[in-house]
């Protein structure tokens, strides 16, 4: 299969890991291209990024003059993209590249819309970590799941991955890291075939560089309320994707 895959690396003081992670999922089968956006990073995280375009012809990096935060970072980074498929693979080692063809899969069979990578749906290997943050996430899961009436087990997973004409299209205005809970609400209204996929995952402590705090778990409360109550679907997109036809085999019919 030809190369269709855009992967976008939104990437702030992450000097010691960005290379690695780059060159990991160039690796990767279908990489058509890889972004890399740095967000006005303070370390040698942008110098890292200019190298390695100049090395290698996939890879296009983008620099923000101010912090901006993730969401800012994927906007800029969708943006830049070309490919069928756009997936968000962060730029530590919390998500492994090598299960990159575990989550688009559903998406290259033509079974799935969007993919998430659930860290929670079948237990892989996973660093043992902050039990506080595995109740906000199963927190901040369960009610986007009452809004959107989707049975996620993970939607705060980094890993999702989107048929291109599906995230480029979509219009996103949260900052921070809001945009875990804005696609979802975006994708359920749209009615996409969303699958999940179970994926490891190697969380960092805050004295390796986690930046995610409170403050966020407390704007993705007013995020699930927003986006779903009081944004439409005409106002969630661009221009609306269509969906394609799946073709569907009755239980009757895959016997005979």
């Amino acid at each position: 299969m030809e190369d269709c895959l855009s992967v976008v690396i939104p990437a702030y003081n992450e000097q010691a890991t960005l290379l690695s992670v780059a060159r990991r999922v160039l690796m990767q089968p279908h990489v058509l291209e890889v972004v890399i956006v740095n967000d006005s990073s303070k370390d040698d995280t942008g110098r890292i990024a200019d190298e390695l375009a100049r090395r290698e012809p996939r890879v296009k990096v983008a620099h923000h003059a101010g912090n901006r935060g993730k969401t800012e970072a994927v906007k800029t980074g969708v943006a830049l993209t070309t490919g069928d498929i756009v997936i968000v693979q962060d730029a530590d080692l919390e998500y492994d590249p090598d299960e990159i063809p575990e989550v688009i899969a559903p998406i290259l069979r033509g079974e799935a819309d969007i993919v998430y990578g659930s860290r929670f749906l079948v237990r892989k290997a996973s660093r043992v970590l902050y039990f506080y943050h595995y109740l906000a996430n199963k927190g901040l899961t369960f009610l986007s799941n009452l809004f959107t009436n989707v049975n996620m087990t993970d939607v705060e997973t980094g890993y999702k991955a989107f048929r291109g004409e599906i995230i480029r299209n979509m219009i996103i205005t949260s900052s921070g890291f809001g945009f875990e809970i804005e696609v979802t609400a975006k994708a359920a209204k749209l009615k996409c075939a969303i699958y999940e996929v179970p994926i490891s995952y190697r969380g960092r402590t805050y004295e390796e560089g986690k930046k995610i705090g409170m403050s966020d778990g407390i704007a993705a409360l007013w995020y699930i309320v927003k986006f779903n109550l009081f944004c439409s679907l005409q106002a969630s997109y661009r221009r609306v994707p269509v969906l394609h036809e799946r073709a569907t085999v009755s239980a009757a019919e895959s016997r005979e």
